[in-house]
């Protein structure tokens, strides 16, 4: 009985193991026949590492071929994070390192632990290294297992901080856009644009990454390479940009900031005509920034965009550590200070006179003026609002307003009777306080003003194809409830719009803002008789690799267009008939040539001085003086447009100098000397590469100034404007 039970013991054994054995062998028979491939994929993926191949970077020309953004080949060295899991493994392999890419052990810590490269991937550890280097550290392997040596490219910019604001620069993929690029396949360690064309144009400019797969050992050894998939580059752009014109822009915008430090600003002046106590210390012009834009006006292109302060956009590709980089570009709550900005297309401005024949064109438009361009006013230094009760004025209500102040009678100035071309000449503020006032009470307070001057494209982006471009405001009533609702201005003054708004609106002033670009192309379409285009600062996506015909020089002839950019642009026509366009033609032209008006005795116009032996293109151009902080001298803001009159030279320019006084006296110096290059009649420096970046250094860009200043002069040494 016993061995019966032991031979049932050892016969249900058996079957066990047979069993097992069955469904040992049946599993064998699985992954060899119906999961193979599967398996066979695992056991390759264990086996190799693969290497993403970055493609070079498409290049960026000026409009004349100039390669204002290129690539230099880099090798970076890189370790399998799996390799220094283990602390003390990684202070051994870190230790060895070190001496061969001559790098300290704490910069090595730093990048292993820095956020900006993603963890699961390879880890770089040395940028740029010498092909010595890289030699060294491939022929010893077996003792710096898991370092493999990528290419990559590093941006060129030739020129340093000429045209930085246009270019812009790369950077890490920030945390907001991460999930955007992973989308587009990036990997997390991959440099984008971060700011101007770079930005606007990463996709085209990035390429399509190759890959190389190499079998290793179970230590992370290279053995082999199995498949090789070359990256392609990235596609090559033409700007609208000509870099030659856009330093002299840079040199004469900030030559003339410079200027205008050295400058006193007039004394603030109480009612009586005696100088204000309170401030009885010389003051200084701040002139802080500034920025000026130069389109062709038939066809939208800017051909120029400086922004002051510049910064060279090589610093973003120097590889200095955080505390230099923060020493070079400083956190600031102060705007004045703000280096990172591109003025033309992000800044907000009230834009002064600048703003009037925009406010003419408005009146003239809506037949608002009884007999339109003959209609005259007779100016007496002072206008009193006609829609407002006598009681309202006594009671505290602003009702009259006065033109700027004429320094032979200290009194507000006088200019007797004027019309529609006289007062823009002139600039007669209380001309345009008529019209900003009638053309609301008369026609039921709708926002006529406003629709009018919104087809210049004041109040909405130009959609201009750089990145954060400021819409501007428009004065209306929904505006002002929103900011009383943010706090910026009363609560009881965003209950309703008053005339006085209006009123403030018309002289450019008040709760309207735009950007020096939105400006610029509204004189565009002045000058190109009705036309409002988007902007461009690219003129043409390129195929990729365009040839060089001479160092630094593409050659655009034999280059391929894939996408004309400017000629995409959209546009808008503006109603513009002769009878409304040709007196803001004259008045324009008069600012420049005069003349102006005599009423007790002859006034100048607000360009007469500036122009008077101006010798080049024949424009017409408007200044403006926006008042600033507390009204006081110093703080106004200068402005001034213009427009080409030769349809030769399709040419328009505004230019806007912050906290630097008169726009006759500070804007249009500029402008006049970006006309006299443009009519080859002043001298142009040579565009030249720049110096190596002195990264001791910690100013974010060099002194740009003109050679021969002396454009900048006018014929007297302050003018009103």
């Amino acid at each position: 009985m016993a061995v019966d039970k032991q031979q049932r013991r050892w016969s249900a054994l058996g079957g066990f193991a047979i069993a097992l054995l069955v469904v040992l062998l049946a599993r064998v028979w699985f992954l060899q026949a119906v999961t193979k491939e599967e398996t066979d994929r695992i056991i390759d993926r264990v086996q190799s590492r693969v290497v993403k191949l970055i493609p070079e970077r498409g290049r960026i020309f000026d409009v004349n071929g100039r390669v204002v953004a290129d690539n230099k080949r880099v090798l970076v060295a890189t370790i399998d994070r799996r390799i220094i899991d283990d602390p003390q493994d990684r202070l051994e392999m870190f230790q060895r390192l070190s001496g061969p890419l001559n790098t300290p052990i704490e910069r090595l810590y730093t990048r292993a632990d820095d956020k900006r490269y993603d963890q699961l991937t390879e880890m770089p550890l040395a940028f740029d290294i010498s092909e010595e280097q890289a030699a060294f550290l491939m022929e010893r392997i077996e003792d710096y297992p898991g370092v493999v040596i990528k290419e990559d490219w590093r941006r060129i910019y030739q020129y340093g901080a000429v045209g930085s604001h246009v270019l812009g620069f790369l950077g890490a993929i920030q945390p907001g856009s991460a999930e955007y690029y992973k989308s587009l396949g990036y990997d997390p360690n991959e440099r984008v644009g971060l700011y101007g064309v770079e930005l606007t144009y990463e996709v085209d400019l990035r390429g399509i990454p190759g890959y190389v797969r190499y079998e290793v050992d179970a230590v992370g050894r290279i053995k082999r390479v199995i498949e090789r998939v070359e990256a392609q580059a990235g596609r090559d752009l033409q700007l609208s940009i000509d870099f030659r014109l856009q330093q002299f822009a840079e040199q004469a915008l900030e030559s003339q900031l410079v200027v205008r430090q050295r400058n006193e600003a007039p004394q603030v002046m109480l009612p009586e005509g005696i100088p204000d106590p309170q401030y009885e210390e010389v003051n200084y012009y701040k002139a802080p920034a500034g920025s000026v834009v130069v389109m062709n006006h038939n066809t939208g292109e800017v051909v120029a965009m400086a922004s002051y302060p510049r910064f060279d956009s090589r610093w973003f590709t120097a590889n200095v550590d955080a505390e230099k980089f923060a020493e070079v570009f400083p956190l600031t709550d102060d705007p004045d200070r703000s280096i990172l900005v591109n003025r033309a297309v992000s800044g907000r401005y009230n834009l002064g006179s600048s703003f009037k024949p925009f406010v003419a064109y408005a009146a003239l438009n809506t037949g608002q003026l009884p007999g339109g361009a003959s209609y005259t006013f007779d100016d007496r230094g002072t206008y009193k609002l006609e829609s407002i009760p006598k009681d309202r004025c006594d009671q505290g209500v602003k009702c009259v307003f006065r033109n700027a102040v004429c320094r032979s009678t200290g009194a507000p100035c006088q200019y007797g009777e004027v019309d529609v071309e006289a007062a823009l000449a002139v600039s007669s503020d209380t001309f345009f306080y008529k019209i900003g006032e009638q053309i609301l009470t008369e026609r039921g307070y709708r926002a006529v003003l406003e629709e009018e001057v919104r087809r210049f494209g004041f109040g909405s982006p130009t959609n201009i194809d750089l990145p954060f471009e400021y819409a501007g405001t428009i004065p209306n009533a929904a505006y002002k409830k929103y900011l009383a609702s943010l706090g910026v201005i009363a609560e009881d003054a965003g209950r309703a719009y008053y005339v006085g708004d209006n009123v403030l609106f018309s002289i450019g002033q008040g709760l309207l803002s735009a950007s020096p670009l939105q400006v610029a192309n509204a004189y565009s379409a002045l000058g190109n008789n009705g036309t409002l285009h988007e902007p461009r600062v690219v003129r043409a996506v390129l195929t990729p690799g365009t040839r060089n015909k001479a160092a630094g020089l593409a050659d655009l002839q034999t280059a391929s267009v894939i996408t004309p950019v400017t000629e995409k642009a959209p546009s808008t026509i503006i109603p513009l008939p002769p009878e409304v366009r040709d007196p803001i033609v004259s008045g324009l032209r008069r600012v420049i040539t005069g003349p102006g008006v005599t009423f007790d005795y002859y006034h100048k116009t607000t360009g007469e001085n500036l122009f008077r032996n101006y010798s080049g293109i024949t424009i017409a151009g408007k200044t403006g003086t926006a008042q600033g902080f507390n009204n006081l001298p110093w703080n106004d803001s200068s402005a001034f447009g213009a427009f080409s009159l030769d349809a030769g030279s399709p040419y328009s320019a505004f230019a806007y100098l912050e906290k630097a006084g008169y726009g006759a006296t500070a804007a249009a110096p500029v402008v006049k000397c970006i006309f006299l290059a443009l009519s080859k009649q002043w001298r142009v420096d040579e565009l030249i590469p720049a110096d190596p970046l002195d990264t001791a250094s910690a100013i974010a860009a060099p002194t740009a100034r003109l050679r021969n200043p002396m454009c900048l002069v006018s014929a007297t040494a302050e003018s009103r404007g």
